[in-house]
């Protein structure tokens, strides 16, 4: 018996989030787990790294689990690929230690949100991007990012996944960038993030971009100060690019971000 860690992406379209919820709601967790027991698993439920909503994609969410199996790890991707719906595939797979645990090991977290800006919607765009309108001011943008980067109070832009945990995390980067589509796309990377936190941050972000709030309104709600107008950013437009462990080295790709602080929580 080995423990195995691998790495998926998949298309959150038509799944209802990343967690096995029972019934017949089609997620993620439960798709990797019915391969499996393809292959003779015999255990009751994977380990992953983080929980993605409805319409959210992962382009390298990890999941670990113990199984009895005669070959290669690349072999072993190969057989769960063979068995894993079009939405889903195995990236890449490594043996790791018996202790090993996807979310409780990591010591970082990247996420992408991308958009694009357009009076009318783009059905060849929508699946992956936000259409926001009216037009929003990328240099405003850029400046509210700057806000967030650094070890803050994220309360005003997400909750802990259980009741009474800290809401303090710490983000190393920040940033949006124009594509060659024209479309936006924001980047973050923190040691951990909150429930809904990117969607919370890209929604306000845009506001500012419209001219709706003064970057320093962000400022002012990692202080605690001010109230920001309820709303999130749509699923769809979010990507879980990364999860990094200590093994990664000591600095973040390929954001080049120094790895400053670890743990699951506090930054310190």
């Amino acid at each position: 018996m080995a423990r195995y860690q691998v790495i998926i992406a998949y298309d959150g379209t038509c799944f209802q989030g990343f967690q096995r919820q029972g019934g017949r709601a089609r997620t993620v967790q439960a798709e990797v787990e019915a391969a499996l027991s393809r292959l003779g698993w015999q255990g009751s439920a994977i380990l992953y790294a983080g929980r993605t909503d409805a319409g959210v994609h992962a382009a390298g969410q990890v999941v670990a689990f113990d199984l009895e199996w005669p070959h290669s790890p690349e072999a072993l991707g190969r057989a769960l690929n063979a068995y894993l719906p079009e939405d889903i595939a195995v990236k890449a797979v490594r043996e790791v230690a018996p202790d090993f645990h996807p979310r409780y090991h990591a010591v970082g977290r990247a996420y992408t949100y991308r958009l694009y800006v357009a009076q009318e919607r783009d059905p060849l765009r929508d699946r992956f991007a936000w259409r926001v309108w009216p037009e929003v001011d990328l240099a405003r943008m850029m400046a509210a990012a700057g806000w967030i980067e650094g070890c803050h109070d994220f309360a005003a832009f997400g909750t802990p996944m259980k009741p009474g945990r800290s809401t303090i995390r710490h983000v190393y980067h920040a940033s949006w960038e124009v594509l060659e589509d024209a479309s936006l796309r924001f980047r973050i990377l923190a040691n951990a993030f909150l429930y809904h936190m990117v969607r919370r941050l890209v929604y306000v972000q845009v506001l500012v971009g419209q001219a709706k709030l003064e970057p320093e309104a962000i400022g002012a709600a990692l202080q605690g100060q001010g109230n920001l107008p309820p709303g999130l950013a749509a699923a769809r437009g979010l990507v879980l690019e990364r999860v990094y462990y200590p093994e990664d080295g000591q600095g973040f790709e390929p954001l080049g971000e120094s790895l400053i602080a670890s743990g699951d929580e506090d930054c310190g």
